[in-house]
């Protein structure tokens, strides 16, 4: 029931992810049955397809969203995170209030014994055809050296398990690529990482490295990687306000993505744009199945318990 385009797109979006899902496969839909029904019933698709679970509330993207999930207990995002605690999923996306999307995160599935705050991460296409992951992207705007160092943690799992990257090179985002360069925080950051065995660390990034080959997973607090993601997406509508089309840019269009992972937590949490339409939320919904089955979090698990334990 989340998100501008709530419930048509939502309904359509999971119809298209049905679509190319295995048999075997099931999509859960959370939200008002009646209207749930309805939807499907204007686009002539039988609901035996899916399975329903009635959630009449809604938590509104301006709703607080610790107290939201207290004082709505039957909202699609507070089931949601009920059936995932309850194993009745194994994985849960939603474009609606992000707030609640991370806060449910933290305080049902919570974080992955060791992690210190979960981080949310971005795709930026690269010009070889292949991406590069940015993190964190708003979830931490305000970081210590550890945190950002466990953001290099999770963003190389994330690529090495979901994107099939092997041995994920990691960049910190900087001012320059020279060692001593960037504020306290980032030449803080930088001599934690530049001995690291947790990770394929290789130096600074600049700015213009950030849509190059120079690295996999970049590394940068919240406040910075929001400003990078908002900046990229204003270019990206700019240049079809324009009428400029390009095979290179046209893998900024967010649909191409669905949504982003909540790295950190002990089960597999999407969440899509607001703005969604139907194949931002069929993206979404697959990538929510694909991190589910690629031991992500697994490898999240194994990694964080070698950098606490050291000597095991």
């Amino acid at each position: 029931m989340g998100g501008d385009n709530a419930p048509k797109a939502t309904v359509a979006g999971a119809v298209l992810a049905r679509n190319v899902l295995a048999s075997t496969d099931r999509i859960v839909l959370i939200g008002d049955k009646e209207t749930i029904l309805r939807e499907l019933e204007l686009i002539h698709v039988p609901a035996d397809g899916f399975d329903i679970v009635h959630a009449p509330d809604v938590i509104g993207m301006d709703d607080s969203p610790t107290r939201a999930l207290t004082a709505k207990p039957n909202a699609s995002i507070s089931v949601g995170f009920k059936m995932l605690m309850e194993k009745g999923i194994d994985a849960f996306s939603s474009a609606g209030n992000s707030g609640a999307m991370l806060v449910g995160s933290i305080y049902s599935v919570n974080t992955i014994q060791g992690i210190i705050r979960p981080a949310t991460s971005t795709v930026l296409p690269r010009e070889d055809g292949g991406v590069n992951i940015l993190l964190d992207v708003g979830t931490n705007p305000d970081v210590k050296p550890d945190v950002m160092y466990q953001f290099a943690i999770l963003g190389s799992a994330l690529a090495g398990t979901v994107y099939k990257m092997d041995n994920p090179r990691v960049g910190l985002l900087n001012i320059g690529h020279e060692d001593k360069k960037g504020n306290l925080l980032a030449q803080s950051v930088f001599q934690l990482m530049k001995e690291s065995r947790d990770f394929n660390f290789i130096g600074n990034i600049e700015g213009r490295d950030l849509f190059r080959s120079k690295a996999d997973v970049i590394v940068c607090d919240g406040f910075t990687g929001n400003i990078v993601l908002k900046e990229a997406e204003a270019i990206y509508r700019m240049m079809m306000k324009r009428g400029i089309r390009d095979e290179y840019f046209d893998r900024f269009n967010y649909e191409n993505y669905g949504g982003t992972p909540m790295l950190g937590i002990n089960a597999p949490v999407v969440i899509g744009h607001g703005i969604s339409n139907d194949v931002a939320i069929k993206n979404m919904i697959l990538l929510s199945g694909e991190i589910c089955k690629s031991n992500m979090i697994k490898q999240i698990r194994k990694t964080v318990h070698a950098y606490l334990n050291p000597t095991d």
